[in-house]
């Protein structure tokens, strides 16, 4: 007997007003915003210029989107490519399918298009805006909750997640671990470590970025070990596994090299906002080599 579960929607479409509106877009949309003002005010504290990450994002965000959607497509090609499949299918993103390793690749590309536009390095850029990617993510996340997608095997804990039969893509009604909500929680914890961590030991030249990536591939290997949705293994691993192994790897790798090679944080982020007399933190001094040899 079924005592308590989480319920899934049902239906995917949000209306705002007349205007009917995806729960997964809407979800990326509110993850967007969210992570342009927390990056926003983490900019300004380190001495930027009000607006610049919202106008470094306007190359990011298109960027990330197309990079999440080819590494889903690509990965997962046979939902699209395969016998009895419509190809088309591949472009609606607003049906689900974003790949946060294509995303967050491509999106470093648009970023720093926008940083060299700027003269802005793109290591402090990443640093100010890495707490909001793992806040826009944890919001995301809540959009697979409208598509009932990406859920975990089948469960009877009080917070399992009650899914609804869809014969048409093979769906089974049940309840199932919300591996959504799992990561979602997750993100939520990133984003705190970084803030404590980059507040704790000063961390600049990418390597605030580089926490938050090495801390959400941990959980994300051990989520993605829980989901039962189709792909593809290698050894006996999911790919997603493995990509959270090497991308961990490659996150330590940077802090332990950055580290060394520059230590402590960028005295100056934009300067443009030192010249207008803008910048706070961001116009001071650099530090002594003896109190900056200290800071991470």
């Amino acid at each position: 007997m079924e005592l308590a579960y989480i319920p899934s929607p049902s239906t995917g479409v949000v209306h705002l007003g007349p205007i009917p509106l995806r729960g997964y877009a809407f979800c990326i949309i509110i993850g967007v915003f969210v992570a342009v003002w927390l990056g926003n005010r983490r900019w300004i504290a380190r001495g930027g210029r009000a607006g610049t990450v919202a106008d470094i994002a306007v190359w990011a965000v298109p960027f990330g989107l197309v990079g999440g959607r080819l590494y889903h497509v690509i990965t997962d090609y046979e939902l699209y490519f395969s016998p009895g499949r419509n190809w088309v299918d591949a472009f609606k993103i607003w049906e689900g399918g974003l790949g946060i390793w294509g995303a967050v690749a491509l999106g470093a590309v648009g970023a720093w298009i926008g940083c060299r536009r700027r003269g802005i390095p793109l290591p402090a850029y990443a640093d100010a805006i890495a707490p909001g990617i793992a806040v826009a993510q944890a919001v995301g996340r809540w959009g697979n909750w409208f598509n009932q997608e990406l859920y975990g095997r089948p469960t009877d804990l009080p917070w399992a997640l009650k899914i609804d039969a869809n014969p048409a893509i093979g769906r089974v009604a049940g309840t199932y671990h919300p591996t959504f909500l799992y990561e979602s929680l997750w993100c939520l914890g990133v984003a705190a470590l970084v803030i404590w961590a980059d507040r704790r030991f000063t961390l600049g030249h990418g390597r605030a970025f580089a926490v938050y990536v090495a801390a959400y591939t941990v959980g994300r290997f051990w989520i993605e070990y829980l989901r039962v949705d189709d792909a593809h293994h290698v050894l006996g691993l999911r790919l997603n596994d493995w990509t959270s192994i090497l991308v961990f790897l490659g996150a330590v790798a940077y802090i332990v090299v950055s580290r060394k090679r520059s230590p402590g944080r960028e005295p100056v982020v934009e300067p443009a906002a030192l010249d207008e007399g803008d910048g706070g933190d961001g116009g001071a001094e650099p530090a002594p080599a003896d109190k900056a040899d200290k800071k991470v």
